[in-house]
């Protein structure tokens, strides 16, 4: 774990979500516990905080913190949807849900984990080391397809169609066991115009196979009206998001929450009867500062929306997409 953990966003987080004392908040990725850090400050004794993460380094880290925090404090191990339902499920009720999607620094920065295409490492990816299905699974398994739609899809990746055929035809002479050998198998794939394009030539098909290996964005479609629906009246839920497809999700989930009236235009009268659920905080993604991009330059691609709940019922209008 890096010695330093800084979280992005911290200070328009905490003034979205607004804790006060005796409050019931549930971080859904409690990764490093920035963010968590600062929320138990303003929580007070007669306040709760609910940590989710299925990342054993992320519970190391909340036990350091339940030690000095002042408010009562909860550990869930698992994904943030098992996490949201098991709490469903018991009846509890949240004044504010936060979700800061993606990888946490010390995933980064954990070398043997395998999530960063920097550091030669096993093909590994999982953020729960306990779960079976891996990175290197994946590249040695998944039909040339299902990879290149895989790459498409999770990565947005102009080239998957090439990579998934390099790495299909690569297998056969010997398995793909770490990193660096996939990341010289992409550079090898797409033109080399594209290799010197903006950013790593490997970054996209790392987050997809990232994406792929811990059904994240499964988990965040099954989260989000989870957490809406344990919201108080008067309750926020937000979202940092570090890619477009996680982003699209978040800003359709609130967006139609915050729908009144779908009748035609030409319609005298309300005939549908909808009424907002939500207001929105946000009407543009909140993003870094340069100042903050500066310090952090793992913030720079951080986009925050947020949303109030209007009433108390505890009703889904449907999904996002």
């Amino acid at each position: 774990m890096p010695a330093v953990h800084i979280p992005v966003l911290a200070e328009e987080l905490i003034e979205l979500l607004d804790p006060r004392p005796g409050q019931v908040i549930i971080d859904c990725t409690f990764g490093g516990g920035g963010h968590a850090g600062l929320l138990t400050e303003r929580l007070g004794s007669q306040g709760t905080l609910v940590a989710i993460d299925r990342d054993p380094l992320a519970e190391e880290r909340f036990m350091e913190l339940a030690e000095q925090a002042s408010c009562s404090m909860r550990f869930i191990r698992g994904g943030y949807a098992e996490g949201l339902r098991m709490l469903a499920e018991e009846g509890t009720r949240a004044h504010a849900v936060y979700f800061d999607l993606g990888m946490s620094s010390m995933q980064i920065d954990t070398r043997e984990r395998g999530f960063s295409y920097s550091y030669d490492a096993p093909l590994d990816m999982r953020m729960d080391p306990r779960q079976e299905l891996t990175a290197r699974e994946i590249v040695a398994s998944w039909d040339e397809r299902r990879l290149a739609a895989t790459l498409r899809e999770l990565g947005e990746e102009r080239h998957a169609s090439q990579i998934a055929r390099a790495i299909v035809r690569s297998r056969t002479r010997s398995p793909i066991e770490t990193t660096l050998e996939l990341v010289d198998l992409i550079s090898s794939a797409i033109p080399t115009p594209a290799r010197f394009a903006s950013g790593h030539p490997a970054k996209r098909a790392f987050q997809a196979l990232r994406i792929a290996v811990n059904d994240e964005l499964g988990q965040l479609d099954e989260a989000l009206p989870l957490a809406w629906r344990m919201l108080h009246k008067d309750g926020v839920l937000a979202a940092i998001s570090f890619h477009s497809l996680e982003d699209r999700r978040v800003k359709r989930f609130l967006a139609e929450r915050a729908r009144g009236c779908i009748c035609p235009p030409d319609l005298p009268v309300c005939g549908c009867g909808r009424v907002p659920e939500a207001a929105l905080l946000t009407r543009g993604a909140i993003m870094p500062s340069a100042a903050e991009t500066a310090c952090n330059p793992r913030a720079s691609s951080a986009r925050l929306r947020a949303a109030t709940k209007l009433s108390d019922a505890a009703t889904d209008t449907g999904g996002e997409e």
